[in-house]
């Protein structure tokens, strides 16, 4: 039947008019089209290359592809199937947390025994005990030979970066003067503090502070009930000493200020490097110090600067004030043992 079909296709276009007219070829012909049509276009079957893969050895892996739709990976197929292609993976241990260290001898930074009078003293008479010399450290002394490496590291880079630019004695000008000026500074506050006003007219015009007076001008504002002034302060139990800059109330909170004189911008606290541990100790060192009637339990660091530009106040509320008490105990304990 095909080749009686395909002789009348090969005769003329006229005679092709009566293949379609005859019945037999009426009722055939669909069948006899798809047939022909499938013979001649059918196209040979792809043969899946999955097939092909050596089914024992990879059993596993070709059962898990080829078996599902979607993807049913999970945590220990995929382990397995990394196991089978690449072998067991390096078992390493992960990187163990450095712990934190804990004061062997520690004390509170608020004294528990400590006994708080009901009326306070005049409080228009800030405190002002002088600083007496003793065999104990000062905090100031602990914190320098207890310096980290790498502060040590940046200031000893800083120093002679500063002795070739001014050589050796016009370095020691310049601390000198920054000493000066820091001095200068201290008194005129505490001129400002003792006369309830600003500083005199020759501390204004004096050139060397004026900067630093303009810079924190803001900041005095919201100090008040100013308690005690340049005053030594004396930890009974840790045996070390200090001078306190300032204790007064700073925004209602009563607080140990430390005023600090800058060229260069200090805009948040951890700028500052060690100030924060000193402020802590000055506040342990008041709470433990018969000769104060009061307990502080936060701090202050004021930035100035010479140029005049708004200082920064970087507040240490008693949170964070214990945490920098925790870390100046154990530079103590460090330079306890040094000693």
């Amino acid at each position: 039947v095909r080749m009686k079909f395909l002789q009348l296709l090969s005769r003329k276009p006229g005679k092709l008019g009566m293949l379609f007219q005859i019945p037999f070829c009426q009722k055939q012909f669909p069948y006899l089209c798809l047939a022909t049509s499938t013979c001649l276009y059918s196209k040979k079957k792809k043969v899946n290359s999955y097939e092909q893969v050596d089914q024992e050895k990879y059993k596993n892996l070709v059962c898990s592809v080829t078996s599902y739709k979607t993807s049913s990976q999970t945590r220990e197929t995929i382990f397995e199937e990394d196991n089978l292609l690449y072998g067991p993976p390096d078992k390493h241990r992960p990187p163990v947390k450095a712990e934190t260290k804990t004061p062997k001898n520690w004390v509170p930074l608020i004294n528990p025994n400590k006994r708080i009078p009901l009326l306070n003293g005049d409080a228009n008479l800030p405190m002002k005990i002088s600083l007496q010399k003793t065999k104990m450290p000062s905090v100031t002394r602990i914190l320098q030979q207890t310096i980290s490496p790498q502060q040590a590291f940046y200031l000893e880079r800083w120093k002679q970066k500063m002795i070739l630019e001014l050589g050796k004695n016009g370095f020691a000008e310049y601390t000198k003067n920054l000493f000066l000026q820091g001095e200068l500074f201290h008194a005129a506050l505490e001129s400002i503090f003792l006369s309830e006003e600003m500083a005199s007219k020759e501390q204004g015009e004096d050139a060397a502070i004026s900067g630093y007076l303009s810079s924190v001008q803001h900041v005095l504002e919201d100090i008040s009930e100013v308690k005690a002034l340049e005053s030594a302060v004396q930890h009974e139990t840790l045996q070390y000493l200090g001078l306190v800059d300032c204790v007064a109330k700073y925004r209602g909170q009563l607080c140990v200020i430390d005023w600090k004189t800058s060229e260069k911008p200090k805009p948040s606290l951890k700028n500052t490097f060690d100030n924060p541990l000193q402020v802590a100790a000055y506040i342990g060192a008041i709470n433990h110090d018969a000769n104060y009637n009061f307990q502080v339990s936060c701090g202050l660091i004021v930035v100035a600067y010479k140029n005049g530009s708004p200082a920064h106040p970087h507040f240490m509320d008693p949170d964070l004030c214990l945490q920098y008490w925790n870390k100046w105990l154990l530079r103590l304990e460090e330079y306890m043992d040094k000693n």
